[in-house]
């Protein structure tokens, strides 16, 4: 079984990935009313019909009657409601979906942003969620809605969509266009089924205007045309089936290292932008690209930059000939058209190689190809080129040949007496393979040659002498000479294919080993030292990695690490990095710089330059290394651009938890500063009237609870602005719990506080005041849930290695698996059902403070009755026992 009749494993693989996934099916329109909603819904109308289990997840019908009636029969899911900024807002249950578990679930509008505080910020996340467990989905979507087209689209109609849906979430889809002509959809806008009269006027001036529409429905046919075709082309490659399958076009061009291939990009590119098809530029390696010079190398890299600069995807593919990589290339990417450039040859080269291009044509036969002729004396140059570039190997082959001929000999001397001279000649065999698997081709005909006059002169008679007496031992000569030429050739190309395959491999051990560095990169620092340190391991060269800033390159990482630029240096980088293309010594621009820059972009932007130099002050890279470079600089660019989704990704995440934790704590004030000040308010207004101590313990107690509330939020924001100092001092146990208690004698009113510290307990070196905080939140926690009238103990005790300060009421306790949970900010956990007032800040202040200080603190249930146990473990190491005197002095 051939490559190409052999099912393609990404294709199956992807296809098990689909397995018990729901299906996709989007209904996609150039712009608002063209009729997506209404297709939808008669669709999975027409489904129920058929005994589908079918419902509505969520429709926006914009107050048409018509819609309206086609939602009339479906089962719809309930929305959920949001609250946001005062305003309630309904978004779809996608848990009441997910429990419901239909067949089939109508979600109108799949670009949709869902309100904060919603489980996935875009709606197309909640269909992923659907599809994951197994329920097959009807959506819709507009044109202008696809992250790739945005640009575009905003191009030309002026208005940028900030809702978007990534296309690698529709590629996985079944799209089918709405689609009515612009004349068609201005009419329904006029007659205001589209938008409200007011509206439908301003939307006919700029949106909906015919260019646009026009514009828009070209688009959106042809979006549907590409997901069409790479379907159809996952299918094929699923099931290994024969032919191209041209109902989209594919090109390929055909690159060589002569100066005439840069037009043959361009002319491919001016196809491909004629039939609006995607073209790979990519050339075929063989053995003659061994004998490749500098400049023939560097010829081909810059062809293939021209490419890759033009839009095209570049490949280079080992093959044992040109033909045979075409076909093998042009089968698995299904090309339609290839086009390739006609060398100008001798008929005595033809004779021996065949034409490349009659080849092709016989060989694809159902693929067009284009075939550009080259200048007659760019031909001969390269002919010239191709004599003095092809030496007929070293002396010392052709010596080492000739020792192995004179071996057999001796040998088929020794053996004449034993076996027939007929099989002597089989051992002349051996030196014909050896030669020409080693050596190559030439080598093993003039070991065959060597062979065949050794036969004739050592063993046939008359010996001694190159006559052949037995005419049939001219036959024998003749099947000498034949088998080792035959011989030669077979073991010449093997040696070529396994030349081939060992330089592939080590190519693509080289990328293997690059990938895995940078994948296991964790920081962008430790990523762009990685990159510098592994292009210079693999090229043999000093690198740098310079990243753009608003004053011009910065060097970000190099190796060796000493390396610095001069002014030519920053120039040459300023100047890769602005144009997109490589700079420096080596290129055609600013040679007089001893680095070579290449620039590390994506289809994004450009990500910063990589720069590379040689000890010796010569040119940075060997023509052989160029193709292993570019690999590189495009592994390194894809790594650099995951760092930078993934920072920007952590920095939204953050974002979003200080927005989280910014209503949290506005819904906490509200509450807490809300409770004590009307207490504070009422007693205050009280006492105006009737002047009273009670009254103003009131006011005190309240006041003295307002400042330990304001307190914790101070003290919650110098955690997380890292502002935390630190005074460690000898500390006494008993006097800190004593100074803890009586702050919160007003909290701790209701409870007996009982105090077990032994009198042998050491002094601790740590910062009282922080011990403070932390023993006030801990008393206050417990007065709040410890049950009314009962004591909260605090006990103190050495154990081997640590000393334990546990504070324990007797309260509901901690709900089984919520121990952690408890230290986390803004957590409130009921224990029972009064209920429980404070921020959630005290506890997450209390494990900051206490891991601050080197300590740890763990929750738990009390181990003797009911209620909860909070300890603070303090180590070895900060017990004064282990100081010297003079450090407690």
């Amino acid at each position: 079984m051939t490559e190409s009749d052999r099912p393609s494993p990404q294709a199956l693989l992807r296809q098990a990935a689909q397995e018990g996934r729901g299906r996709l099916k989007v209904f996609l329109g150039a712009a608002p009313g063209v009729g997506k909603t209404w297709e939808m819904l008669t669709e999975g109308r027409e489904r129920r019909e058929s005994g589908i289990d079918v419902v509505v997840g969520v429709v926006e019908t914009h107050g048409r009657r018509e819609t309206e009636a086609l939602v009339h029969g479906h089962e719809i899911v309930p929305r959920h409601e949001v609250a946001h900024k005062g305003h309630t807002l309904a978004e779809m249950d996608i848990d009441a979906l997910l429990e419901r578990r239909p067949q089939l679930a109508l979600v109108d509008e799949l670009a949709h942003t869902n309100a904060p505080g919603s489980r996935h910020p875009k709606r197309y996340q909640d269909v992923e969620e659907l599809l994951d467990a197994g329920i097959d989905v009807y959506s819709t979507i507009n044109i202008q809605h696809v992250e790739s087209l945005n640009d575009v689209v905003a191009s030309f109609t002026r208005v940028r969509v900030r809702e978007t849906v990534p296309d690698s979430f529709l590629e996985q889809a079944e799209i089918e266009v709405v689609d009515i002509p612009p004349d068609e959809l201005i009419e329904r806008l006029k007659d205001g089924k589209v938008y409200i009269p007011q509206e439908a006027t301003r939307a006919l001036n700029h949106f909906f205007s015919k260019t646009n529409l026009t514009a828009l429905r070209e688009l959106a046919l042809r979006r549907a045309a590409q997901a069409v075709d790479a379907q159809m082309l996952e299918h094929v490659r699923a099931n290994a089936l024969a032919g191209s399958f041209a109902v989209g076009e594919r090109i390929i061009v055909a690159v060589s290292e002569h100066a005439h291939a840069a037009g043959l990009v361009r002319a491919g590119k001016r196809l491909a932008d004629a039939l609006r098809a995607p073209w790979t530029a990519v050339h075929i390696e063989t053995q003659r690209d061994q004998a490749f010079s500098d400049a023939d190398r560097r010829q081909l890299a810059d062809t293939l930059a021209l490419a890759s600069r033009l839009g095209a995807a570049t490949s280079s593919i080992p093959a044992a000939d040109v033909v045979d990589g075409l076909t093998r290339f042009a089968g698995d990417a299904r090309a339609t058209q290839i086009v390739l450039g006609k060398s100008t040859r001798s008929w005595w080269f033809e004779l021996r190689h065949g034409s490349v291009v009659d080849r092709l044509v016989r060989t694809l036969g159902d693929v067009a190809i284009h075939v550009m002729p080259s200048d007659p004396e760019e031909g001969k140059a390269a002919v010239r080129r191709q004599r003095v570039r092809t030496p007929w190997g070293a002396p010392l082959d052709y010596v080492l040949s000739s020792l192995m001929v004179a071996a057999m000999t001796v040998l088929g001397r020794l053996l004449l007496e034993v076996i027939d001279l007929s099989n002597i000649s089989l051992l002349y065999l051996v030196p014909v393979m050896f030669a020409a698997a080693t050596f190559g081709l030439r080598a093993g005909l003039f070991a065959g040659l060597a062979s065949s006059l050794a036969y004739n002169f050592f063993f046939l008679p008359p010996t001694g002498t190159l006559t052949v007496s037995n005419p049939e031992n001219v036959i024998s000569i003749l099947v000498l000479l034949g088998v080792a030429i035959v011989t030669s050739q077979f073991a010449a190309r093997v040696k070529m294919q396994a030349d081939l395959a060992g330089s592939s491999a080590r190519q693509n051990a080289a990328l293997a080993s690059f990938s895995r560095q940078l994948t296991a990169s964790a920081t962008h620092a430790e990523l762009t030292q990685a990159i510098c340190a592994e292009v210079a391991r693999l090229l043999n060269v000093r690198t740098v990695l310079l990243l753009p800033s608003p004053a011009g390159p910065v060097l970000q990482a190099a190796f060796p690490p000493e390396d610095r630029l001069e002014q030519i240096e920053q120039a040459a980088a300023q100047w890769a990095m602005d144009n997109e293309q490589p700079a420096g010594r080596g290129s055609t621009t600013l040679t007089a710089s001893d680095w070579l820059f290449h620039p590390l972009r994506t289809t994004r932007r450009v990500l910063g330059v990589l720069g590379l130099a040689r000890e010796d002050a010569g040119d940075p890279l060997r023509s052989d290394q160029v193709p292993l470079l570019m690999s590189l600089l495009d592994q390194a660019s894809i790594a650099l651009d995951r760092m930078v989704l993934e920072e920007e990704n952590m920095r939204a995440q953050a974002l979003g938890e200080r927005d989280r934790l910014r209503s949290a704590l506005l819904s906490s004030v509200s509450h807490d500063l809300r409770t004590p000040l009307t207490t504070i308010m009422s007693a205050a207004q009280a006492m105006k009237r009737h002047p009273s101590i009670e009254l103003a313990e009131t006011i005190e107690t309240e006041a003295q609870r307002l400042n330990r509330f304001v307190a914790n939020l101070l003290d919650m924001a110098r955690v997380e602005a890292g502002a935390l100092p630190m005074k460690p001092e000898a500390t006494d146990m008993f006097d800190a719990v004593a100074s803890a208690v009586h702050d919160t004698r007003a909290s701790l009113a209701d409870h007996a506080v009982k105090v077990e510290i032994p009198p042998d307990i050491p002094l601790v070196r740590l910062d009282p005041v922080l011990l403070h905080h932390c023993l006030i939140n801990l008393l206050d926690n417990a007065g709040r849930y410890a049950d009314p009238g009962t004591p909260i103990l605090i006990r103190c005790r050495r154990i081997p290695g640590a000393l334990l300060l546990a504070v324990a009421d007797e309260g509901p306790g901690i709900p089984p698996g919520q121990e952690r949970r408890v230290f986390e900010t803004f957590t409130r956990l009921e224990g029972s059902d009064r209920v429980r007032h404070g921020t959630g800040l005290g506890l997450a202040i209390v494990k900051a403070f206490t891991e601050a200080m080197g300590l740890s603190v763990e929750a738990a249930n009390r181990e003797e009755g009911q209620g909860a146990c909070f300890t603070i473990r303090i180590p070895e190491s900060l017990i004064m026992a282990n100081f010297e005197s003079e450090d407690v002095e």
